[in-house]
């Protein structure tokens, strides 16, 4: 085999071209262009990669908003993150394969199929970009607070990576003839450089913090119960939580058509469809309001049976076969059901009442008072008839969902999403005995980036796994990471000031050995012909 045949050649050709043969010598049609296509469209999907993975805490927000729609469950955010990882994945194949037959020196003809590929994986990620941003357009805040997380180990990377580059880029700037293009390169370079280098100056994230000044380990609130082990709203869900020990069962409450308060989190229109067999059990009729079924009814259903056939966190398979068959027999419980459990634990309850009308106050509030239960448990959300509550039941702490209306009203409790406030505030609220509550908080980095923060507690469908956190993934001394970051800066200027001069003394060896027009060695030098080729 020839080294023209070599193995590693025939691949990468193969691959890229999807010719296996040695090529003919012919013109090879835009290969530069298509080779900054492959570049930029690597980057882009590695970006969007990000994006699906970051916004993975609330994944369940996505499936349920299809689900009103399509009146059908499919876990859609798990759809969209695998065919993410193949194009992510095919892209950075692409790029490599490209770059070793520059490196081979093999001339680059990007296959149409692979034009094709490219082509609809922008289109997959405009259309997502553009999805997020008229549907969701909360998530974009959580992409700018993930940065928080990962901005300091991001900077170390890319200052690593442009180390890397920087040998082909001084290759690029000796090769250079003309004064503009040299002068073109060493600009770009030194801005991105200074950009890279420079950027932790703008680098503010909770966990940069000294360790005695950690806040505690915010409290747990079972969202649901603990819905990644047992079917949500079920006494089975709440009991699991027990075990995570929440500080508070976080649930959702209607109203029965004989004024009985039951737990379920969708309403209005097929409100039962997503957690029950109400089409098994009443497969004529269409229910839209609580209101339409008496708590006899209610309770007839099956409110376990959906968790086990959708497996809606990948999670059934870590049940014993005796939790499967609990979580079969689940039926949708009373709201008295879950007082009574918190009562015996001595857990608090918080709750939405789904439909903010008067009977539903009313009702709610007696059902609480008749359970016994002490009032200090009782975490009052639902913002309707509030004044009502107050007057009734004047021991049931009252949450706020604003920091307006709670300032208004005196109150020192507040429940927001966890992307509503900076790290800033809720230290500010903290330091004035406001108690914050954030929701839904599911994954390590950003319960690690909320302890940081100070908040007093969140809302989580993962008490299981995060109950196990001793401490956030990672928190580091301001001083501390100055000196890394100002260390790992130097050695890499160090470094690429060296590979200049390296870069240097054989570009002139070359010119001296052999004249201005004599090419670099083969062993040093990455041949630009296969990118100036044109049609």
């Amino acid at each position: 085999m020839t080294s023209h045949d070599s193995c590693c050649r025939i691949c990468c050709r193969g691959f890229y071209s999807c010719n296996w043969r040695q090529p003919v010598e012919r013109k090879r049609r835009h290969a530069c262009c298509w080779f900054s296509v492959v570049t930029l469209v690597c980057l882009l999907m590695l970006c969007w990669m990000y994006i699906c993975l970051v916004t993975f805490n609330d994944r369940e927000d996505v499936n349920w908003k299809a689900f009103t729609i399509l009146k059908r469950w499919v876990n859609w955010f798990m759809v969209v993150i695998i065919i993410s990882a193949l194009l992510t994945s095919y892209c950075i194949l692409l790029l490599l394969f490209a770059l070793f037959q520059v490196v081979l020196r093999v001339p680059l003809d990007l296959h149409w199929v692979h034009k094709i590929f490219l082509i609809l994986g922008v289109i997959f990620v405009v259309l997502g970009i553009a999805g997020i941003s008229i549907q969701w357009q909360k998530e974009w805040p959580t992409v700018l607070l993930s940065l928080q997380a990962t901005a300091p180990f991001l900077q170390l990377g890319a200052v690593g990576a442009l180390t890397l580059l920087s040998w082909f880029v001084f290759c690029g700037f000796h090769k250079a003839r003309s004064a503009g293009s040299k002068i073109l390169i060493a600009v770009v370079f030194a801005v991105v450089s200074a950009a890279i280098f420079l950027c932790p100056c703008f680098i503010h994230s909770p966990c940069l913090i000294e360790l005695n000044e950690l806040p505690p380990k915010p409290n747990l609130i079972g969202h649901r119960g603990a819905p990644m082990l047992a079917p949500e709203n079920t006494m089975m869900s709440f009991t699991r939580s027990v075990r995570c020990n929440v500080t508070a069962f976080e649930t959702d409450v209607q109203l029965s058509q004989d004024n009985v308060p039951f737990l379920m989190h969708d309403n209005a229109s097929g409100f039962l469809l997503r957690t029950t067999d109400v089409k098994k059990k009443f497969p004529t009729r269409t229910f839209n309001h609580s209101s339409n079924l008496t708590w006899e009814k209610l309770q007839s259903l099956n409110a376990g049976d959906w968790f086990l056939q959708t497996d809606p966190f990948h999670s059934v398979s870590q049940l014993s076969a005796e939790e499967r068959e609990t979580a079969k027999k689940q039926t949708i419980p009373s709201l008295r059901e879950l007082l009574d459990l918190a009562q015996k634990h001595n857990i608090s309850v918080i709750f939405d009442l789904k439909n903010n009308e008067y009977m539903d106050t009313v009702r709610t509030v007696e059902t609480i008072q008749e359970s016994g239960i002490a009032p200090g448990l009782i975490l009052w959300l639902p913002p309707a008839n509030r004044e009502y509550v107050m007057e009734k039941a004047p021991g049931f702490i009252q949450v706020y969902a604003n920091i307006s209306a709670m300032k208004e009203e005196g109150g020192n409790h507040l429940n927001l999403k966890y992307s509503a406030l900076t790290s800033a505030t809720i230290r500010e609220l903290r330091s004035t005995n406001v108690s914050v509550n954030l929701w839904v908080v599911n994954e390590r980095w950003l319960f690690s980036l909320l302890w940081c923060s100070g908040a007093n507690s969140v809302t989580t469908n993962s008490c299981h796994l995060l109950q196990d956190m001793n401490q956030p993934d990672w928190t580091l001394a301001p001083r501390n990471y100055k000196i890394i970051w100002i260390t790992v800066d130097l050695v890499s200027i160090l470094v690429m000031c060296g590979l200049f001069i390296l870069q240097r003394k054989r570009y002139r060896l070359n010119h001296t050995e052999a004249g201005a027009e004599k090419p670099y060695p083969a062993w040093n030098q990455i041949d630009m012909s296969p990118f100036l080729s044109s049609e």
